[in-house]
C-alpha cells in the first residue's frame, strides 16, 4: 500500500491505492479518512487492488473551494475514477461515503461492478418532536443572531448549540464544511433507492446507534438486488471495529 496524490476538479487529493486485479474503490465517513480503513486495505490488497481517495475537506485532500452539495462530490469522485482509467469497480461506501456511493450508483451504474454499503447514511429520519424542537431553536437562533451586534457570536453559539444536542460532525467541522454538512444531510435519498439496479451488498453493525439497523432494512427493502449481512455486537464502524471480519464478508461475496 502507497499514497498517491492527483489533481481532481482543481482540489489535490491524496489517496491509498494498493494490491492487484480488480478494483475496490473505498469511501470513508465524514470525519473519516483513507487511515481510518487502513487495516482493510491491508487484508483486502491480497485479493484486490484497492484505492481509498481521502474526500475533499478530510484527511490530507484540499477543503471545496465553497459549500459543496452531494451532487458535487458525485461530480468529484465521477473524475477522480476517470483520472485513474477506472472502467469497471466494485464501489464500497461508509456512512457519509456510502451517501455518495447511492447517488453515484444512481447516476453512473455502468461504472459499478457492485455496490457495498456500510452502515450507510443517506435516507432522512422522521422528524419527531426532538427534531421540530432543534429545528425551532436553529431557526430562531439563526434569525436573531444574523443580525448586528449579535452576528459576531454566531459561530460559537451555533457550536455550542451543536454540542449541546450532540450533532458532532457539524460541532466538530471547520470553515467550508459547516455549511457542506448541512447541504449534504438536506438530501433525502430514499426515493432513488429503487432506481439502483445493482447487485448490493449491505453490511450493518446491529448495536449501530447513528444509524440503527431499521436503515439497513430500508435500503434493503428499496434495493431489490440487495442482501444485508449484520454484525450483531458491531456499531457504527465495522472497519475499526472488527475489520478481519469485514473484510472476510466483502472476500467472501465479491470472489
Amino acid at each position: 500500500m502507497r499514497e498517491e496524490k492527483i489533481f481532481v476538479d482543481s482540489l489535490l487529493t491524496n489517496y491509498k491505492i494498493g494490491g492487484q486485479g480488480k478494483t475496490i474503490l473505498i469511501l470513508h465517513g465524514w470525519g473519516g479518512s483513507s487511515d481510518s480503513w487502513k487495516e482493510v486495505i491491508e487484508i483486502l490488497e491480497n485479493k484486490f487492488k484497492v484505492v481509498c481517495p481521502d474526500l475533499p475537506g478530510f484527511g490530507k485532500s484540499d477543503f471545496p473551494k465553497f459549500a459543496w452539495e452531494l451532487k458535487d462530490y458525485v461530480k468529484w469522485l465521477f473524475q477522480f475514477v476517470e483520472k485513474l482509467n477506472f472502467n469497471k469497480f466494485y464501489l464500497l461506501g461508509h456512512s457519509f461515503g456510502g451517501r455518495i456511493a447511492v447517488k453515484f450508483a444512481t447516476l453512473f451504474p455502468q461504472k459499478i461492478e457492485k455496490l457495498i454499503l456500510v452502515d450507510a447514511a443517506g435516507i432522512k429520519p422522521k422528524s419527531n418532536f426532538k427534531t421540530k424542537f432543534v429545528f425551532l431553536l436553529a431557526k430562531m437562533g439563526n434569525a436573531i443572531f444574523s443580525r448586528k451586534p449579535f452576528n459576531r457570536f454566531k459561530d460559537s453559539v451555533s457550536s455550542i448549540f451543536y454540542k449541546i444536542f450532540k450533532i458532532k460532525d457539524y460541532a466538530r467541522a471547520k470553515g467550508v464544511m459547516k455549511e457542506t454538512i448541512k447541504k449534504v444531510l438536506a438530501e433525502d435519498l430514499l426515493p432513488e433507492l429503487s432506481k439502483i439496479k445493482l447487485e448490493t451488498l449491505i453490511v450493518w453493525g446491529g448495536k449501530d446507534r447513528i444509524l440503527p439497523l431499521k436503515y439497513a432494512l430500508l435500503f434493503q427493502k428499496e434495493i431489490k438486488n440487495s442482501k444485508l449481512k449484520v454484525l450483531p455486537k458491531i456499531g457504527h464502524s465495522p472497519h475499526l471495529e472488527c475489520p478481519e471480519k469485514l473484510s472476510q464478508i466483502l472476500i467472501e461475496n465479491l470472489t
